[in-house]
């Protein structure tokens, strides 16, 4: 008979038997529903650790794939080493040899690179001799984010003379030593080249934007994956260091090798609570960034749908990392209420006390010494300071240009009504170029300019040199910096380096760490609106003492020097070398 059970017993799809004994089948109908759905709650249980299985075995895979790499590594450092200690030798040998000459009474200057030699471990120096690997695809890029990385190299040559210092990059178009080179060049950090040592990535495509034209956050934190494995592949280092914001590669190591410990230092959170926030016009900011406003309709619920989902998975990466840095108090606290509550959740947290610091901040290191050489903060040098503002930055959309500009018009404005002497007030903008949306924006920047007459009164530098920057850190008297939310702005902590009155966006970096009190007394002004930049301006220009300004903005700059970095960096380091043991 249709859809009757045949004589002989077979399985339904839950497991039970299909019977004559009518009364039985929907018991065993029941039995076998439960069973499945007891069967999925352990699958779901279980999931996390076949997820956690898998990554180890691929981990082991990728160790026993690169030992052999490592070991060739091992080798050709320590050849490196026992030259460069043998041409050392020679070279103080000759040098002493032209003192018994009397050719030269500078023989006892040594070549700078050796200042993180093995002997130069002063400071709690140690016998371990395992790899760091420093993962930075971008790192002959020359910005300000390149220079923590070097930083944090030649700070860890210093305490641990015989670790090994590997740089993950995608520069594979640049040698070794032309990369050092400019790190002395540009940086004036001078690394020991033996236990410095380069392993190139043929993956870095994935990490640009232009890869990624729709979902480019996640398209990119899917590529700083690719680029992790390509990394791991080609070594496998003792410790993990991100240094430029890929918390998906770190979140792929730690699931690959559990017992690795890994360290994030953090410029910018890929996602921020203010990014959510900017999306809702009627938000307290709203207005601000270059999403402003874009969660409205269909295509901003999307967005937004979108980024909460992309907010979550970075929080679920963060969580797993070791040790993290951040460069500001702001990124600090954006950091910690994404990453914070699954991080105690995950026991990575032992106290409140800990909670408190568990994500440091490690301001970025300020070439402040040098200019405190190169630029002049006296009663002379005041003499030849010009009513010039200064704004050196990328002409890149978040730098907010526009806002200066029209901030500029209005306070040359009031003062012309005032019929004020103006002194020719000038407004330089100094910034590189990286492309012809850059060129356009420039372009469209000199039109507003003129149509808000103020094209005389406005000067661009595009792509300035270091002393042409230089001579207008000497002769300007206000630095400006127009960004909503700077995650740091190591600008800002040049121009107080070099004594300038800083006017800066009313938050970010700027506010909550930079342009602060000394010693109870202010060292610039905040502004938010165009009209408050304007005021402010005309405040910083019209300063009955400006020297006594200048000299505690300058006191203000060494919270932020390279010494300072290095040491908070070697403190965050020590909590990743007791992860070893």
């Amino acid at each position: 008979m249709e859809g009757s059970c045949s004589a002989a017993p077979r399985r339904s799809w839950f497991g039970a038997d299909c019977s004559d004994d009518g009364g039985n089948s929907s018991n065993n109908s029941s039995y076998g529903i439960a069973a499945f759905f007891t069967a999925v709650v352990l699958t779901g249980t279980l999931l996390p650790y076949i997820w956690r299985l898998a990554g180890s075995t691929l981990g082991w895979y990728l160790r026993q794939r690169t030992e052999g790499q490592r070991q060739f590594l091992l080798e050709m450092m320590a050849a490196d080493e026992k030259r460069f200690q043998d041409q050392k030798k020679q070279k103080v040998v000759k040098e002493a040899q032209k003192k018994v000459d009397g050719s030269d009474d500078d023989w006892e200057n040594i070549e700078a690179e050796a200042t993180a030699s093995s002997g130069n471990g002063e400071r709690g120096a140690s016998d371990w001799d395992g790899i760091v690997g420093f993962f930075h695809p971008f790192c002959n890029a020359g910005g300000g984010g390149e220079r923590v990385l070097w930083a944090a190299i030649r700070a860890t040559q210093q305490r641990w003379p015989k670790a090994k210092c590997v740089v993950y990059t995608g520069d594979h178009d640049v040698h070794k030593d032309a990369i050092l080179a400019r790190v002395r060049d540009r940086f004036n950090i001078h690394l020991h080249p033996p236990t410095v040592a380069f392993l190139y990535l043929s993956t870095r495509h994935w990490v640009l934007a232009s890869t990624w034209p729709h979902f480019t956050l996640a398209g990119q934190s899917f590529g700083s994956i690719i680029m992790a494995w390509d990394a791991l592949s080609l070594l496998v280092p003792d410790i993990f260091v991100d240094t430029m914001g890929y918390a998906f590669a770190l979140g792929f190591s730690k699931l690959l090798f559990r017992s690795i410990p890994t360290g994030a230092y953090v410029h910018y959170p890929t996602i921020s609570t203010d990014m959510l926030a900017s999306l809702d016009p009627s938000s307290e900011v709203g207005a601000q960034g270059v999403n402003a406003g874009q969660g409205v309709g269909m295509r901003g619920r999307v967005k937004r749908a979108y980024w909460k989902a992309f907010a979550w998975l970075y929080a679920a990466v963060g969580s797993s990392i070791d040790v993290v840095m951040t460069n500001s108090s702001w990124t600090q606290a954006h950091v910690q209420a994404l990453w914070g509550p699954l991080r105690a959740k995950k026991g990575k947290l032992t106290s409140a006390q800990k909670a408190e610091t568990d994500i440091a901040v490690v301001y970025p290191p300020v070439a402040v010494s040098e200019l405190e050489h190169e630029v002049d903060v006296s009663a002379v040098s005041e003499a030849a300071r010009e009513k010039v503002l200064l704004y050196i930055a990328q002409f890149r959309p978040e730098k907010n240009h526009h806002l200066i500009l029209q901030a500029f018009a209005t306070f040359l404005k009031k003062r012309r009504e005032q019929k004020q002497e103006t002194g020719n007030p000038k407004l330089v903008l100094v910034g590189s170029v990286r492309d012809d949306s850059d060129s356009k924006r420039v372009y469209q920047l000199r039109l507003l300019a003129n149509e808000l007459n103020i094209r005389d009164d406005v000067e661009f530098h595009l792509d300035a040199p270091w002393p042409s920057i230089l001579q207008w850190l000497r002769r300007a008297s206000v630095g400006v910096n127009g960004m909503w939310n700077e995650h740091f702005g190591i600008g800002v902590v040049e121009y107080q380096a070099a004594g300038l009155v800083a006017v800066v966006h009313d938050s970010g970096g700027p506010k909550l760490d930079i342009v602060t009190k000394i010693d109870g007394k202010p060292t610039g002004f905040h502004a938010t609106t165009a009209d408050e930049f304007a005021d402010a301006f005309e405040q910083a220009l019209s300063l009955p003492n400006p020297l006594a300004w200048r000299e505690h903005a300058r006191k203000s700059a060494k919270r932020f020097t390279e010494e300072e970095f290095e040491r908070k960096w070697l403190d965050q380091m020590d909590r990743l070398m007791a992860l070893l043991k």
